[in-house]
């Protein structure tokens, strides 16, 4: 993959096909099969956007992909909606089955099952429709993708990567900008609000979240922008992400309003070769445990082991938050195309935080980070 060309923050991606979904359907019910699946019920979200293109509004009219080896994929669709999942990319490489309001869409569904199945599920499935088959195929059972395949969306193509990369460098382009604003006297919100505008103005469809931290603040990890006014002298967390071209981003800076003391310049540096030792750790054939542990020594070793209060990294795609975590208990090895977060931090709670995270990808023989903002401590007005 060029990095140096797919980093270019304007160029369109090559669009998916649908032998692309093709391909990632099978895949899906073949790695179904070796776990010991009948097969896979995807509902609407990010499963089914990966494997098929579709993306409706999830609501209470039934929508179901049915994949298992060796069956044609069968997607069930309201009638009202069957025209919208026609125009899906992945469409031509599957069967629309669809049901009329005032039908029962489990029994339209359940002749696709085996009637003593045990499925996986889309995480975010409603339960009023796996009640629903239930009572029709009272045999069946079924499991959480996160359980049985939490690595379905985790290895990612050359294209997928294309987009995780645009998007990582639309989101260094809008940390680029930030720092030209002014900070001081303003409140959070305003910086939030200045955050999204960039991140839209770089191309982003959607903004997920806007983390802006500034003083005591910032020692809350998902604190939520609010009222407070920023002032001089205060510490910023910025973590800001959101989808371009339906992949994500995410990226932490940590910025002070004027010059920093001498030990707020110590705890960032401190975070910082945290992040650069776990994203040195990264290559294929690790453990993703080891990429937390690799930042946990640092910031353990200098004494704030007990102020690093989450996970180093997760992973990320079709949404922000998804499988890998890089965390503690987590033994699952690295493989090449597998895309996380890199976010070690220390929070120092009534006083100001730092998080430094960049998007790392796996290399055949390492690791690529995504994001190349600069990560010093930039000072704000």
């Amino acid at each position: 993959m060029d990095f140096e060309r797919d980093l270019d923050p304007d160029r369109e991606p090559d669009p998916f096909t649908h032998a692309d979904y093709a391909a990632r359907m099978a895949a899906a019910a073949q790695s179904a099969a070796d776990a010991g699946l009948a097969g896979l019920l995807i509902a609407p979200g990010p499963d089914l956007a990966h494997l098929t293109g579709y993306r409706p509004v999830d609501t209470e009219r039934l929508t179901l992909l049915v994949l298992a080896a060796g069956q044609e994929p069968v997607l069930v669709v309201p009638a009202l909606e069957a025209p919208d999942a026609a125009k899906a990319p992945g469409a031509p490489a599957l069967t629309l089955r669809d049901w009329a309001d005032g039908k029962n869409p489990y029994g339209v569904t359940a002749p696709l099952l085996d009637v003593g199945g045990r499925f996986g599920v889309s995480d975010n499935t409603w339960a009023l429709h796996l009640l629903g088959l239930q009572r029709e195929l009272p045999a069946t059972s079924y499991a959480p993708l996160t359980d049985v395949l939490p690595m379905l969306r985790a290895v990612k193509d050359e294209r997928e990567l294309e987009r995780l990369a645009a998007a990582a460098a639309a989101a260094d382009a809008a940390y680029a900008r930030i720092l030209e604003v002014r900070f001081a006297g303003r409140r959070e919100t305003d910086i939030a609000a200045d955050l999204a505008a960039l991140l839209r103005e770089h191309g982003h469809s959607q903004v997920d979240f806007t983390v802006v931290g500034s003083g005591p603040n910032g020692a809350d990890p998902h604190h939520e922008a609010d009222g407070r006014t920023i002032e001089r002298g205060d510490m910023v967390v910025l973590d800001f992400g959101g989808l371009k071209h339906g992949y994500g981003s995410d990226i932490s800076r940590t910025v002070h309003v004027g010059e920093p003391s001498a030990e707020e310049q110590r705890v960032h540096d401190i975070v910082r070769e945290a992040q650069r030792a776990a994203s040195a750790a990264v290559r294929p054939g690790i453990a993703c445990q080891d990429v937390d542990r690799a930042a946990r020594a640092v910031i353990t070793e200098f004494g704030y082991g007990d102020r690093f209060i989450h996970r180093t990294g997760h992973g990320i795609g079709v949404t922000t938050h998804e499988p890998p975590y890089m965390v503690e208990g987590e033994e699952r090895h690295l493989v090449p195309g597998m895309c996380f977060s890199v976010e070690p931090g220390i929070y120092l709670p009534g006083r100001f935080g730092v998080r430094i995270e960049d998007i790392v990808t796996v290399t055949e023989d390492g690791g690529r980070s995504l994001n190349n903002a600069p990560r010093e401590l930039a000072v704000v007005e």
